[in-house]
């Protein structure tokens, strides 16, 4: 299935098509990358990577933008800002999962995606290792490409109702382990879930939830980069987003860290989850109570 052209806009038919290659044509380099010796260093003092694979991949995906939309903006993860336009803008994720690919683990993606005025239009997630591809456009549906820019449309199954659930947790980087909420929450997850998954690569997570592989996800401050891709393919997949209070969630790009922490699942058991997530507020005074002191290291 193709999309039609927007009107008003760029053709996101013709950047749908672009954003599946670009994010091949990335997880291509990955793929060989990661057969040979790399280079990583700490990004920042929390710990995260950056490899020069991290860097390789993103110069190709971002030329390649500034090649066809000069006029868009771009926001890269390592790369920063390229002539920033307020109303489109590209966010790139070269190589979600870097921590992963550092330890040899086979478990990393590719994202990008399209806003507009900060809400996401389009979003591509490929994963070089699978060699899979998982694509939405707002208001048209989520797609799924075995090969070749046309997909056919990804819908969650409906599952069963699970006495305890399977959920992926994701946190931003700069959450400290002394952070009271994040404790909290992780408290309520481990005790209630059947499995908490730690994928460490974000929009894995985004990819399991939108094919029904796993029953919720939670973010607590996530990264901002990767997260409207995610959310927008779970939306167009059938699943519902929303804030930890189960307000509307704002899945615009640049929103506070605090703003952007959320429960994800499908409609008929998201109000269940949010129910489990606002139990942590009435535990957190006492896990800010057992927090030992020093916590908040982020170092062994």
């Amino acid at each position: 299935m193709d999309v039609e052209p927007n009107r008003g806009g760029p053709d996101l038919r013709d950047a749908h098509r672009f954003a599946v290659e670009a994010a091949r044509a990335a997880g291509r380099l990955l793929r060989r990358g990661t057969r040979g010796e790399m280079h990583a260093r700490a990004k920042n003092d929390s710990g995260d990577l950056v490899t020069d694979l991290d860097l390789a991949a993103e110069r190709l995906i971002v030329d390649r933008i500034r090649a066809r939309w000069p006029e868009h903006g771009v926001i890269a993860e390592e790369g920063g800002e390229y002539a920033p336009d307020t109303t489109w803008a590209w966010l790139v994720d070269p190589l979600d999962g870097t921590n992963n690919v550092a330890i040899g683990l086979p478990a990393y993606v590719v994202g990008i995606a399209l806003c507009e005025r900060g809400s996401p239009v389009l979003g591509v997630v490929h994963d070089p290792v699978a060699g899979h591809t998982w694509s939405a456009v707002r208001g048209r549906g989520a797609f799924v490409h075995a090969s070749g820019p046309v997909g056919r449309p990804l819908r969650a199954a409906h599952r069963p109702v699970p006495a305890a659930p399977v959920l992926a947790w994701t946190q931003g980087h700069e959450v400290r382990r002394d952070d009271s909420t994040a404790r909290a929450l992780k408290v309520v997850l481990d005790t209630t879930a059947r499995r908490v998954l730690q994928l460490w690569a974000p929009l894995l997570s985004w990819v399991m939830l939108a094919r029904g592989d796993i029953d919720g996800i939670v973010g607590y401050r996530p990264e901002s980069i990767d997260l409207p891709a995610g959310v927008l393919l779970a939306v167009e997949a059938g699943m519902a987003v929303r804030a930890l209070d189960g307000g509307t969630f704002d899945d615009r790009y640049g929103c506070p860290a605090e703003r952007r922490s959320f429960v994800a699942g499908p409609p008929e058991t998201i109000d269940r989850l949010v129910k489990l997530v606002t139990a942590a507020q009435w535990i957190e005074p006492q896990v800010r109570r057992l927090t030992p002191v020093g916590l908040g290291s982020v170092g062994w």
